[in-house]
């Protein structure tokens, strides 16, 4: 369907609808990845999750009869697989072992827009706009003063650990989406989508219990299952669709306002309902952060 193609106001306000669950849901995530992580390793949970919601959306296209990839296809679905899924998702539902909180997790998630300038600053030479400029300091600065409480943390290897997981995971989402552009598929990109995590869900199950960090299936508690099945449901399926749907009614400028939604319902939410610490160097630094990378995406419109 062409962006260009106008819907009615009913239509639109079902896309606002999808967006609304969008910027929740996607918040709330990163708490059920908290809570699963208190009661199995992160790696077997990434792995499960993925498998799940990777069968749920490639059994889906192939009952519509979606052909899988072919040939020199199956290159950017195995490299976005890796990125996206296998470092991105694996490593930051990972970090938070060692962060242990959910919105701290999601305000560093929401920093990979700055790695995308830096990356393209690398790659291509071009001079930088002066709004990201004021962007990229800024973000920096909110970072700085988000962590200026956790300058003691920084000595506990497993918080510095969770960090730099958190962070290489951020870096890999970007180097995927800057590959998402060069690189056009030339199938359904949403039954990629499918395919990637699903070779990722394959691919972390076996690296899980092969590094040992993985317990037997029996032994994991209910607590981690409803996790996973909240990850699924809401996270992989519901989340994905509404995305979609928003994304092909609205203007790419809002659709992608969820990402600077997300952190704030998970820093609140934590607060609230699991007692994670809400300081005013998290408040303030993460709404200068985000600041930052608004400013960012409005002078690269990412």
């Amino acid at each position: 369907m062409s962006p260009l193609t106008k819907y009615s106001s009913s239509s639109h306000n079902k896309a606002i609808f999808a967006l609304v669950l969008v910027c929740f849901f996607w918040g709330t995530t990163w708490l059920a990845s908290r809570v699963g992580v208190e009661h199995m390793p992160a790696l077997q949970l990434a792995g499960i999750r993925q498998l799940i919601g990777g069968s749920i959306y490639v059994g889906w296209f192939l009952y519509k009869g979606m052909a899988f990839p072919k040939g020199k296809e199956w290159v950017p679905v195995l490299i976005l697989s890796f990125l996206n899924f296998i470092i991105a998702n694996g490593f930051s539902t990972w970090g938070l072992e060692g962060i242990r909180s959910g919105g701290l997790g999601a305000i560093i998630g929401a920093i990979f827009p700055l790695w995308l300038v830096f990356i393209g600053l690398l790659g291509d030479g071009k001079k930088m706009p002066v709004m990201a400029i004021v962007g990229l300091v800024i973000g920096f600065g909110g970072v700085c003063v988000i962590f200026a409480e956790h300058f003691e943390d920084f000595f506990n290897p497993e918080f510095l650990f969770g960090i730099i997981l958190s962070l290489i995971a951020t870096l890999a989402w970007a180097f995927g989406t800057l590959y998402t552009k060069k690189q056009a598929l030339h199938f359904n990109a949403y039954f990629s989508l499918g395919i990637q995590m699903l070779i990722s869900g394959v691919v972390l199950s076996i690296i899980a219990p092969v590094s040992g960090r993985a317990v037997p299936m029996a032994q994991i508690p209910w607590e981690a299952w409803a996790s996973i099945a909240y990850l699924v449901l809401f996270g992989s399926v519901i989340s994905f669709v509404a995305y979609l749907y928003a994304l092909q009614r609205l203007p790419t400028e809002l659709a992608s306002i969820y990402a600077y939604i997300n952190p704030i319902v998970a820093v609140v939410l934590g607060a609230l309902f699991f007692q994670e610490k809400l300081t005013i160097y998290i408040a303030l630094g993460g709404i200068i952060t985000i600041l930052g990378v608004y400013l960012v995406n409005r002078a690269y419109k990412l």
